[in-house]
């Protein structure tokens, strides 16, 4: 709470700054509500998101990798803004932050799509069908109008579902939405208004929160004022845009030219994207073992954004896997084919573990959710039942009058003069700006309608009833809320798990039925990852006061494109590439079909069973001591009590406890998929070390945050780099205009194992 002095003093800021000149360009300062779903934003996002959706596809058919990478679209975004010639849609107005939101909404829903839509899992997975193992079903490879037909069944319904929970997860319970807040202070930073009081702000009630987003609006205002005058004042705008101007986008071209250029001569010679670094250690560790390096750039990007515990708990997973279980399973004669197999060798064998630890921490998960969630309700429920009051109470009631309470009447009149500035009513009426609920149900019903239609259309009655289609829908539903619950809180969404608890159930509603259980699963998945998608983006925007309704158009556009972009991408893959293969072993599909096999016809690998049992086990343990640990740190930190250091240290070792998902991720993917990772989440170590040790001996720690902001942008120039190589790539090979790939170097070590030769 700021002092009557501090206030004296902004009051006379503000006053002063009444007199003279805005500063050009800012037209919501004069009054004006600024442009937000402009042809500019949505034409700039849908051609980053042509990007996002090819290198998703890329990543996700060779890794099962998928990132919504909203901050990248933003960074993407702002750049085209600033070095596209000022002409046209880009003529004498620059980028402004509502149009940024919307135009990386709009990136995200077009480059989300491929997982959404099932093309790095359950669509490979029906082709992978055999029917020796999945009761006389045949592989089922559908055609380039059946697949757009199906990316319209699913594309929609979920962005549908996001709406009505905006108001409940993002208004009313202020949930955090770790990404989705992260692209609202980058976005900040790249506009030079950095993002103030958003933390504080996400945790208090509403009224307090309407005043300390007045306060912070008139502080940008006079941080701004010196920002123009060149007087230094909290000196962030002028950091940022220096920053954002001078290095950032020189480091993104660069690293985006660097994994591009990687990328292009590792496809004339593959053996720098296999190396068999591993052979002096272990004779024909690459060929026998699949023990190889790959020094991927793009690869380390994704392992600085996802950062060091992931990435070790990965790599844990990937030395319990493929160092131990796969020689085990291999010696003994339970895997007795070779170890690239996933029928019958190592590689599918370690896979049943892997799959226990997924299934067994997901459901642990969502019911931890499910109960926060259930909680308020039975709360409310007993308050109702003891006093006979009501069940409901308006949103902002109680927290209004709580918070009046606290504040002497000439704060109130102080927050009531800044609360009537001209900025924050417009952006009142802008964030009050949401979609009809009218339009929304209809859309819903119309949506879930076609779903069933088309489903039946392409699957048929042998492949899934339509009544079981509606079953999926309603379990997408609900799912769709448990995901969007567990992404606010933990930034985590399970579309895996909500997958996997999709397949158990429909193991009893469509029994015997492989096609049924994957498609159903399929459909859960698309619901909770565009709800998911879509609140992340809804975060951002309010943490701005950006229109909801802005936002949901421009996810409909995004998701409408990418129903041929995506589409048409995973065709081309198809065609030119084996699916699975060496260069692309789409392992999700793998995980997909293994569990519809093991939940329709029960036939496990030798020993599996009880490997399956003891990691599931211990993971369930290992998550649940992890999720109390995390509960009891954030008690503590919540308290604020002096002298509980003791306390914190008893539970401070429960956030080294692995991840049960990434350790298995570790299991699914080669080791080259993890090696590669650590090496990016030792760099995002370092310099976030030295970035908390200069900002704590620094009396701002405004360039430590930046300098973690240009540690972001040169992951994300690796990891976008190599996707858009790859698609050059592609279609140089598709259309036979590539050179011919040399197999110079693959022989080392008994070959095999390089993607691009025999």
């Amino acid at each position: 709470m700021a002092s009557r002095r501090e206030r004296a003093s902004l009051d006379g800021l503000l006053a002063g700054r009444r007199s003279e000149p805005r500063a050009a360009g800012n037209a919501e300062d004069d009054g004006e509500l600024e442009e937000e779903l402009t042809l500019r934003a949505v034409a700039v996002g849908l051609v980053i998101g042509v990007l996002l959706a090819c290198t998703n596809s890329y990543f996700g058919l060779q890794t099962g990798w998928i990132s919504m990478m909203s901050l990248q679209a933003s960074l993407l975004g702002f750049a085209v803004f600033k070095v596209v010639p000022q002409c046209g849609l880009f003529a004498n107005r620059p980028l402004t932050v509502h149009e940024n939101i919307v135009l990386q909404t709009t990136a995200v829903a077009t480059g989300t799509l491929p997982l959404a839509a099932g093309f790095v899992g359950i669509i490979p997975a029906l082709a992978q069908l055999d029917p020796a193992l999945d009761s006389g079903a045949q592989p089922l490879v559908l055609s380039f109008r059946a697949l757009l037909a199906w990316s319209c069944a699913v594309a929609f319904f979920g962005v549908f579902l996001a709406v009505p929970l905006r108001r409940q997860v993002i208004v009313r319970e202020q949930l955090v939405f770790p990404s989705g807040t992260a692209t609202a202070q980058v976005i900040g930073v790249l506009h030079g208004k950095p993002l103030m009081g958003a933390a504080d702000g996400a945790a208090a009630p509403s009224g307090v929160r309407r005043r300390r987003r007045a306060l912070a609006s008139a502080r940008e205002e006079v941080d701004e004022e010196d920002a123009v005058s060149g007087h230094g004042g909290s000196g962030k705008p002028i950091e940022a845009e220096r920053v954002v101007d001078r290095q950032a986008w020189t480091a993104l071209m660069a690293s985006f030219a660097l994994s591009g250029g990687y990328t292009l001569v590792s496809q004339a010679f593959p053996v720098i994207y296999a190396i068999p670094l591993f052979d002096v250690v272990v004779r024909h560790a690459a060929h026998d073992w699949l023990f190889w390096f790959t020094p991927s750039f793009s690869y380390i990007g994704q392992g600085i954004i996802m950062g060091f515990p992931t990435t070790a708990s990965m790599n844990l997973g990937m030395l319990c896997g493929w160092a131990f279980l796969s020689p085990l399973s291999k010696l003994t004669g339970w895997a007795p084919g070779p170890v690239p197999s996933s029928v019958n060798g190592a590689r599918g064998w370690i896979l049943w573990p892997a799959l226990a630890i997924m299934t067994a921490e997901s459901i642990l998960s969502v019911s931890l959710v499910a109960a926060d969630a259930a909680r308020p309700w039975l709360e409310r429920t007993a308050e109702k039942a003891r006093t006979g009051g009501a069940l409901f109470v308006r949103a902002d009631a109680d927290a209004v009058d709580s918070d009046d309470e606290t504040h002497s009447d000439d704060e109130d009149d102080h927050a009531l003069r800044l609360g009537e500035d001209l900025r924050a009513r417009r952006a009142r009426e802008r964030a009050d700006d949401e979609p009809s609920m009218r339009a929304v149900l209809l859309g819903a019903v119309l949506s879930c309608l076609s779903c069933v239609v088309i489903v039946a259309f392409v699957f048929g009655e042998e492949g899934i009833h339509w009544w079981a289609t509606c079953v999926a829908l309603l379990l997408a539903c609900v799912f769709a809320i448990l995901g969007v619950r567990a992404l606010g809180t933990t930034d985590l969404n399970p579309v895996s798990a909500i997958g996997k608890i999709s397949q158990l159930v429909f193991a009893v509603v469509q029994p015997g039925n492989v096609v049924a259980n994957l498609v159903a699963g399929g459909i859960a998945e698309a619901g909770a990852q565009q709800a998911g998608d879509l609140m992340q983006d809804l975060k951002t925007g309010h943490l701005w006061g950006s229109s909801p309704r802005a936002q949901f158009h421009g996810q409909l556009i995004g998701s409408l494109a990418s129903v041929f972009v995506s589409t048409g991408v995973y065709c081309l893959y198809r065609r030119v590439y084996e699916l699975p293969s060496t260069a692309f072993p789409v392992p999700t599909a793998a995980i997909w079909l293994n569990l519809a096999r093991l939940v329709n016809n029960g036939q496990l690998p030798p020993r599996s069973q009880e490997a399956m049992l003891v990691f599931g086990a211990l993971f369930v343990g290992l998550s649940a001591l992890k999720a109390v640990g995390k509960a009891r740190l954030a008690a503590i930190e919540s308290d604020g009590v002096v002298g509980r250091e003791e306390e914190r240290a008893r539970w401070a070792w429960t956030r080294w406890i692995p991840s049960g998902i990434a350790f298995a991720v570790g299991f699914i993917n080669t080791p080259s998929f993890s090696l590669a990772r650590l090496v990016g989440g030792l760099i995002s170590l370092y310099y976030t070390t030295r970035t908390h040790t200069s900002s704590s001996s620094s009396a701002s720690s405004s360039s430590a945050h930046l300098e973690h902001f240009g540690l972001i942008v040169v992951a994300s120039g690796f990891v976008l780099g190599e996707g858009l190589a790859s698609v050059v790539g592609l279609l140089a090979k598709s259309a036979g205009v590539g050179g011919p790939a040399s197999c110079w170097g693959c022989g080392v070590g008994g070959g095999g194992y390089c993607g691009g030769c025999p």
